[in-house]
């Protein structure tokens, strides 16, 4: 193949070899394809996750707490909000309950899995 490059407004043209590589990646999947579905994460032994307790769905640290022990909360209410990479996740209530226990503070960093509250 050849190029034509300009360096300080001199034209130069040159010759390139392109040899052809091969990678084999795997398949992304996203999404369901019917396959078993992947198990869940195991709880950590920094926050072993009760029946009633709301995980964090990702790895992070706790940004801010909005709510406080012995408040009402309503389904799709936020909770907590995680950091991660600069990005904030709101954590929603998923029913309706009345927040049991705290497990977490903030700034403090959690793992994916992680039980952050109970209702």
């Amino acid at each position: 193949m050849k190029l034509k490059v300009t360096v300080n407004q001199t034209e130069y043209e040159i010759d390139v070899e392109v040899e052809q590589e091969t990678h084999s990646l795997p398949p992304i999947v996203i999404g369901g394809s019917g396959a078993a579905p992947m198990a869940a994460p195991a709880p950590s032994a920094a926050g072993a996750a009760g029946a009633n307790a709301v995980v964090a769905p990702l790895a992070g640290s706790v940004a801010r707490i909005l709510v406080a022990e012995g408040d009402e909360v309503t389904s799709g209410q936020v909770l907590v909000v995680l950091e991660a990479m600069k990005m904030e996740t709101e954590i929603t209530a998923p029913a309706d309950g009345t927040v049991t226990a705290i497990l977490v503070a903030q700034g403090e960093p959690v793992q994916g899995g992680q039980a952050l509250l109970e209702l």
